[in-house]
């Protein structure tokens, strides 16, 4: 029957049958559809931007239901989006305790999304597959697919557990850049950091690289290192991206993210924003706000 897949209880609802109907020892959750992180809604009706678009209702899922969705299904082992840029620190932040790994794209998704005999079948084949090595199994046939098409590329693979030690690394490092008073830097860091088809999301790693080599400040520098070994040493256990060569946008060095985006927007702050678990627990809301005073 018709379905509200903009309802987050109804994936609540799905999940629950299927561990009543198909009971196994680890499970993986997938959300299909189009994605655009945390983000606004196009519509009036929609308060926030974020997953499994229903047409017929015009409803969807946004990052606080999500993560309302995820705590009344239980943990989860691998949580992976077949959607767009859901691969961020505020939809991450959101989800962090409901699932072990976590998998999505920075970027946009090419029309095909995940083809899921490559990515399934080698599961199939071998089922005692550790949680671990589904969820690589998952960023590396994704990528192995586009890889085979020359198309360009990101899909990554976050440590869940980890994801609470990003808000204080970030929240030091942001600090400290607001003490230098280096916003010149700041501002100039964030608009040549790698973007992706939000233009606000930007890739946290390249955007704290360029801080760092730009800066005078030695306090900026450690706390900028410390959080760039951290993203790319314990955060982000797998990164595949392909560069573009064209495109609407031009040619984009994807090689440039590390694996985890943020927001970053050039004016004010979004609706909804300050709803989320990572506005309202981190600095980052202030840091951005902070950027773009004059």
């Amino acid at each position: 029957g018709m379905t509200d897949m903009g309802d987050y209880k109804n994936v609540v609802a799905f999940v629950k049958w299927a561990r009543q109907a198909y009971p196994a020892k680890k499970y993986m959750l997938i959300i299909s559809n189009h994605g655009s992180g945390w983000e606004k809604g196009m519509a009036k009706a929609r308060a926030s931007k974020g997953i499994s678009y229903d047409e017929q209702s015009g409803n969807n899922i946004n990052t606080p239901q999500l993560g309302l969705a995820l705590k009344e299904i239980g943990k989860l082992d691998v949580f992976s989006t077949d959607a767009c840029l859901m691969q961020m620190a505020e939809v991450d932040f959101e989800i962090q305790n409901y699932a072990d790994y976590i998998v999505g794209s920075e970027e946009t998704e090419p029309g095909d999304g995940y083809t899921y005999n490559t990515f399934l079948g080698p599961v199939a084949a071998r089922p005692t597959m550790t949680p671990m090595e589904v969820a690589k199994q998952t960023v590396n046939a994704y990528a192995d697919h586009y890889d085979g098409i020359t198309q360009a590329h990101t899909q990554s693979l976050v440590r869940a557990g980890s994801v609470a030690k990003l808000l204080p690394l970030t929240d030091a490092f942001t600090a400290a850049v607001t003490a230098s008073g280096e916003k010149a830097l700041a501002k100039s860091s964030r608009d040549a950091a790698i973007n992706f088809a939000m233009d606000e999301n930007r890739d946290l790693y390249d955007f704290t690289r360029r801080v760092v080599e730009g800066s005078a400040n030695a306090d900026v520098k450690a706390k900028g290192r410390a959080l760039m070994n951290f993203i790319t040493g314990e955060l982000v256990l797998l990164n595949r991206t392909r560069d573009s060569q064209g495109g609407w946008d031009g040619p984009k060095e994807y090689t440039l993210a590390k694996g985890i985006a943020a927001y970053f927007p050039s004016y004010g702050l979004g609706a909804g924003y300050a709803d989320l678990a990572w506005a309202k627990a981190s600095q980052w809301d202030e840091f951005v706000t902070w950027i773009n005073q004059p």
